[in-house]
């Protein structure tokens, strides 16, 4: 008898569907997240991935990668705009606001610390070491994640031809990436028109990504909250961000001594935030270019530390921006740590504000645009042709890590080749904790110091 009424009380929990999470629980998943999740994009992803699809069936598996395809298309991080649709959808705008607010917060308090650490102890050779021994780490974390976005989006020839011509647009040409983007949206276009089967790649793996929707609490047929688009309430959202992104623009040029340096800083990380288009990885590249070449805010080596200092703290890997504006403070005000805190605080807000105009602005068309089969063509493409952007960022950052005195096989490090292919072994291979291969990697890096390696 206990066992029928059981039996009764799981069919209504069926006939009914999934419950709305409860929002205390999102929120301890989003503030954990904000700690825990090392590994830059790729960690952040297979985090939601593990907890919302798998564990806890708050979205399914097509509608997390149909969101995923087109926060790779906005300008920023895609991993946090991915965050605040989800919160979004789960539980209105206070769950898209916590969502992306712990998303960056812990992770750029961290890279506070560790930035007036490395300005005020950076150059005892024991910290320079234990840099050194992080930087084979992380080019090692930039090339697993290459291999794991391009898993999953290069499924077809085409695929593979498009992702090829991005990376030799971008790495001997020096295309832009607005540009590749651009021209591999009308490519998708013609060919549909031709043969639109191209676009989409092999069907049977294709089939074998699918998941059943059942029981998911957002999935194909039910969606999670949120208003349709109405032009009226994006006029009230732009006027909202338009005043928190004035208000400390105004707040800097009534008080600051040198408003010059903070309003080209502002513009630019705006700039950055509203034009470079792909995501984290793509970002990096045009933001170490401008840093580095240009500004002269940082050096290129000084530079690949702040991306070992970024994979050191949990958050995503554009988080380093936050150290860029750090050493364009410091270096600027000649060494004041206040005014470099000021400068990545600054840097960090204005470079992921504007994702969460994106979202809410945006969420409405995410959802109108599931399941049309040309968007879904198109997004394919398109993230193909990131996967070649991706591998040009491990190209231009590993070659000053595995030949630091030149590009010549007489000037290789051999220990840090060793320790990227030993990197790739350990995370691949056995599942070795980020934090865990982090932490040996700093050892390696002291040992190579005292031991003159």
């Amino acid at each position: 008898m206990q066992k029928s009424l059981r039996e009764i009380g799981d069919q209504e929990v069926q006939t009914t569907g999934p419950v709305r999470p409860d929002f205390n629980e999102a929120v301890r998943f989003w503030f954990r997240l904000g700690w825990i999740s090392f590994g830059g994009t790729a960690g952040h992803i297979a985090l939601m991935h593990d907890f919302l699809v798998e564990k806890k069936r708050w979205i399914s598996n097509s509608r997390f990668l149909h969101a995923l395809s087109l926060c790779m298309l906005l300008p920023g991080p895609e991993a946090q705009q991915l965050a605040i649709y989800i919160g979004q959808q789960l539980h209105g705008k206070k769950g898209g606001l916590i969502a992306g607010i712990f998303f960056v917060l812990p992770s750029m308090l961290i890279l506070l610390l560790l930035s007036i650490i490395y300005v005020l102890y950076g150059n005892l050779p024991w910290i320079y070491g234990m840099f050194n021994g992080l930087k084979p780490c992380v080019i090692a974390l930039i090339i697993i994640a290459l291999f794991k976005i391009a898993r999953t989006s290069l499924k077809g020839s085409l695929h593979y031809l498009v992702s090829a011509a991005a990376f030799a647009a971008i790495f001997f040409f020096n295309v832009s990436l607005l540009l590749i983007i651009i021209v591999t949206i009308l490519l998708a276009v013609l060919i549909r028109r031709g043969n639109p089967s191209l676009l989409h790649g092999d069907k049977d793996r294709q089939d074998q990504d699918t998941t059943a929707e059942e029981g998911y609490f957002i999935n194909n047929s039910r969606r999670g909250t949120g208003p349709g688009f109405d032009m009226r309430r994006l006029a009230v959202q732009l006027i909202v961000f338009l005043l928190f992104w004035f208000v400390p623009f105004l707040a800097l040029y009534l008080f600051s001594d040198d408003f010059a340096f903070w309003k080209h800083l502002i513009l630019f990380f705006t700039q950055t935030a509203f034009f470079t288009i792909g995501g984290s990885y793509t970002v990096l590249p045009y933001v170490a270019q401008f840093a580095v070449a240009r500004f002269s805010w940082l050096s290129k080596m000084q530079m690949v530390d702040g991306f070992a200092l970024a994979e050191t703290t949990p958050g995503p890997l554009i988080i380093v921006v936050g150290f860029v504006g750090f050493m364009a403070g410091y270096n600027h005000f000649s060494g004041s740590i206040l005014q470099a805190s000021l400068a990545l605080v600054l840097t960090t807000f204005y470079t992921f504000l504007p994702c969460f105009l994106y979202i809410f602005a945006g969420a409405p068309l995410i959802e109108r645009s599931h399941g049309s089969d040309a968007i879904s063509g198109v997004l394919k493409l398109v993230m193909a042709a990131i996967v070649g952007v991706i591998f040009n960022l491990a190209i231009y950052l590993g070659r000053d890590v595995v030949f630091p005195a030149g590009l010549s096989f007489r000037h290789i490090d051999l220990i840090a080749v060793v320790w990227i292919l030993l990197s790739l072994l350990l995370i691949a291979r056995f599942r070795l904790n980020v934090v865990v291969l982090i932490l040996l990697s700093i050892t390696l890096g002291i040992l190579r110091y005292r031991f003159h390696l």
